[in-house]
């Protein structure tokens, strides 16, 4: 039986998320519900949950002015918020999951089924220091970090050190600086709506590159350009006009 507790300070979605647990009460058990940072870091530093759903923003302060004053995190964290805001981005770079409110029964139901295979320790301390890097360098794309699951476990690797994303049926190779590769099971749509706010541009179906990595545009029907690591990218007809657009702009 996992122990969960609710940290928020409005009552309707504290009823929100009680009523969508109780169809999980032969795997979890909601113990505490608070509506402060205080009362949680007070319980927190008693108690040891397994399941913390933190609102982003309690009266004045942050769920992330909570997780600061803590001396260990050991449970997992399913964010909420009411906000599409820096703070959601933050979150999809550090593989944290979050709810959105209000909470969609088929969102909060993936929630739990990723609880389900509970993140070892050293995963969820890469991910929170994910975060909190990320939240300190909320205005700066090129210090942002993102956190990548591969088969070893979490990757860590500055934005700006990926030079190109290649899809490969279910899977993405992405291309660093320094001649080195990751593969992930994600897809390129996934880094695409992760990435293009960030200087990414998707050239065709199978390729996002970094715009700040191309060395050279070469003409032609669509073109192509030739990336940093030596690479050489075609750039569909279709996209030709926007990529070069884009280009034109960094």
């Amino acid at each position: 039986m996992l122990k969960a507790i609710i940290v928020d300070d409005e009552q309707h979605c504290v009823d929100r998320i009680t009523k969508l647990l109780k169809k999980y009460n032969s795997l979890i058990q909601l113990d505490y519900t608070v509506n402060t940072v205080s009362k949680a870091k007070q319980y927190l530093e008693k108690e040891e949950p397994d399941i913390v759903f933190l609102d982003v923003q309690i009266y004045e302060e942050t769920g992330f002015d909570l997780l600061r004053q803590l001396s260990k995190i050991n449970f997992e964290i399913i964010f909420t918020t009411a906000y599409e805001s820096y703070a959601v981005e933050a979150f999809k770079f550090s593989a944290l999951d979050y709810l959105l409110k209000p909470i969609d029964e088929e969102d909060f139901d993936r929630a739990i089924e990723k609880i389900k295979n509970k993140t070892s320790l050293t995963e969820l301390s890469k991910k929170m220091e994910t975060l909190f890097h990320n939240l300190k360098e909320v205005n700066t794309s090129n210090t942002k970090k993102i956190a990548l699951p591969t088969l070893e476990g979490l990757t860590l690797v500055y934005i700006h050190d990926i030079i190109r994303c290649q899809s490969d049926t279910s899977y993405v190779h992405l291309y660093l600086k320094r001649n080195k590769k990751i593969t992930v099971a994600k897809t390129l749509k996934y880094f695409e709506g992760l990435l293009e706010a960030h200087g990414f541009f998707r050239t065709h179906h199978s390729h996002l590159i970094n715009l700040s990595m191309v060395e050279k545009y070469v003409k032609g029907k669509g073109g192509y350009v030739l990336m940093q690591d030596g690479s050489s990218v075609e750039i569909a007809v279709r996209r030709k006009e926007q990529f070069l657009k884009q280009l034109s702009g960094i």
